[in-house]
């Protein structure tokens, strides 16, 4: 469809100032070819594919890790490293992706990827093992942003959405069969073999990904050909290294497995956030996040509420496997399947209303009541399915919602932004539901033994706090309170799922429903009906 002349000619209030002329059609920049269409399609797939797995897979094989590297105390960190960094880098990638166009900077992640699994595949110490995580999770980032980027600009506006929920079911494929194919070759060939295989693997995909895209391919908002070096200079270095610390130091707080949290980076990662806001608002060009963007209700609303629904869907992906392994006795292998109903529910979500936000709340409730030794297993596995659902569905609303309440010139920026929160979301609900999970479970663990008479068992509990697989092998008084304790953290956990659900679907409530040309034709209607009037 072509534009009229005269809309051309006559620019409004909300005509974007740097214009975007092929959102304003049907067609896009490029066209590309069946075959190559074909090929980025599979392996955008396949890339996020590896990218998902990498978040869900640790859940069943945590146990085996947290023995050969003796890191039972540490186990929160085992994703937390992984999410923490990709969410951090996540805005970073998209402006990135606007200087270096996406087919260059994918192709770059995709080797940060790579590098990050091999060095945790041979990794021998804690340290390494983390660094290794952290590397793929800044790869993983890069992926994720530009395989929506490359969406956006290589399919027309009618396919879009179709193409969109292609990579949201690589994505929930991934989840539902990284805990499932851990559980399986973990017991077998050794929790190594999974990086060892998905590092040549991305590696590949990469670099065929990279001859597929064409090469004219650039974002929408992509900068003008420049020296490398001036390039590098328009990257908002200081907001990106106060943004992440601040995510950082949040995190490291609040995932403490200990009693108490820390109060210490607590205090620091507000500071960090404040001089992050400054920095964007006052000192750089070409800030990480507009503050203009962020301050519009209907983009924050959504963000917010994406992050937090996001936190309490994360607690039911990483622990309900723990729960299936420790209170219901499940092989790792099983556990990981429980992961297969709920993000089957996740891809299928399609509704398009404010009330699958409580309907979500209410399916954390019934998984919190349900998480028993002795509950149906088919009426678990519903739970969860119907969980999956509804989140799914609100995210696909929360997403088109935005975009109709965003001028069409800010898309690929909000789009961006939602990604960022909920990525942000992995990192929350791994760390701070981490912590809180084995903070509950170590306070159950020491009163149960005590109440029990059960003296000295100061290295069973640490060990307990790390690996729900060795539930199976007590016996006696100390699995009774073993399973006692891992039951009463993961009703907690979920229970606080719940609340946050109800919390999100307030804030969504509050994003409004009007689109700025609606604003826009509001305003000169009743202008004109002054005018009349007068």
């Amino acid at each position: 469809m072509v534009a009229e002349p005269q809309r051309e000619a006559s620019p409004s209030e909300a005509t974007p100032l740097i214009e975007h002329p092929p959102t304003d059609h049907d067609e896009t920049q490029i066209g590309p070819s069946f075959l190559r269409g074909t090929v980025i399609t599979i392996t955008v797939g396949l890339l996020l594919f590896i990218q998902s797995t990498n978040i869900s897979m640790l859940t069943t094989a945590q146990s085996d890790i947290a023995e050969d590297l003796d890191a039972f105390s540490e186990t929160t960190w085992f994703n937390s490293a992984y999410l923490i960094a990709m969410s951090s880098v996540s805005p970073l990638a998209g402006r990135l992706c606007q200087i270096f166009t996406a087919r260059n900077y994918n192709l770059f992640s995709v080797t940060i990827l790579s590098l990050g699994l091999f060095v945790t595949a041979v990794s021998r110490s804690l340290p390494v093992f983390l660094f290794g995580r952290a590397l793929s999770g800044c790869g993983s980032a890069g992926v994720m942003v530009t395989s929506f980027i490359l969406i956006l600009d290589l399919t027309s506006k009618k396919r879009r959405g179709l193409f969109i929920g292609l990579l949201n079911v690589g994505m929930t494929t991934g989840i539902s069969c990284g805990a499932v194919l851990a559980g399986l070759l973990t017991p077998v060939f050794g929790w190594r073999l999974i990086f060892w295989v998905q590092a040549p693997a991305s590696l590949i995909l990469g670099l065929v990904e990279f001859f597929a895209v064409p090469v004219n391919e650039s974002t929408s908002m992509s900068l003008e050909a420049r020296s490398p070096w001036h390039k590098l200079a328009k990257v908002d270095y200081a907001g990106a290294l106060t943004l992440t610390t601040s995510v950082f130091l949040l995190l490291f707080s609040l995932a403490s497995p200990n009693s108490d949290v820390t109060i210490t980076p607590l205090i620091l990662s507000f500071v960090f956030f404040a001089v992050f806001l400054l920095i964007e608002s006052k000192f750089t060009s070409e800030p990480i996040i507009p503050i203009d963007v962020l301050k519009a209700r209907s983009v924050l609303a959504t963000c917010l509420a994406a992050l937090i629904s996001m936190m309490a869907r994360w607690s039911v992906l990483f622990f309900t496997p723990v729960y299936a392994m420790a209170v219901r006795q499940w092989s790792p292998a099983s556990a990981g399947l429980i992961l297969v109903p709920t993000n089957a529910g996740f891809g299928l979500g399609g509704l398009s209303t404010l009330i699958v936000f409580l309907l979500f709340a209410l399916t954390n409730f019934i998984l919190a009541i349900l998480s028993t030794p002795s509950s149906p297993t088919i009426a678990y596995v519903v739970s969860t399915f119907f969980n999956g659902l509804f989140i799914g569905a609100s995210m696909n609303y929360a997403l088109s919602h935005m975009l109709h309440l965003t001028n069409p010139s800010v898309h690929y920026i909000v789009t961006s932004l939602l990604g960022m929160f909920r990525g942000s979301a992995g990192s929350f609900g791994s760390a701070i539901g981490g912590g809180f999970f084995q903070r509950e479970l170590k306070r159950a663990l020491e009163k149960g033994f005590d109440e029990h008479g059960l003296s000295a068992k100061d290295d069973l509990v640490r060990k307990l706090l790390g690996s729900p697989a060795l539930v199976r092998n007590l016996s006696g008084l100390e699995k009774k309170v073993a399973i006692q304790s891992y039951e009463h953290a993961v009703k907690l956990l979920i229970l606080g799922g719940c609340v946050l659900a109800l919390i999100a679907a307030i804030i969504q409530a509050c994003t409004g429903w009007t689109a700025p040309h609606e604003v826009e034709k509001d305003v000169r209607d009743d202008l004109e009906g002054r005018l009349d009037r007068e």
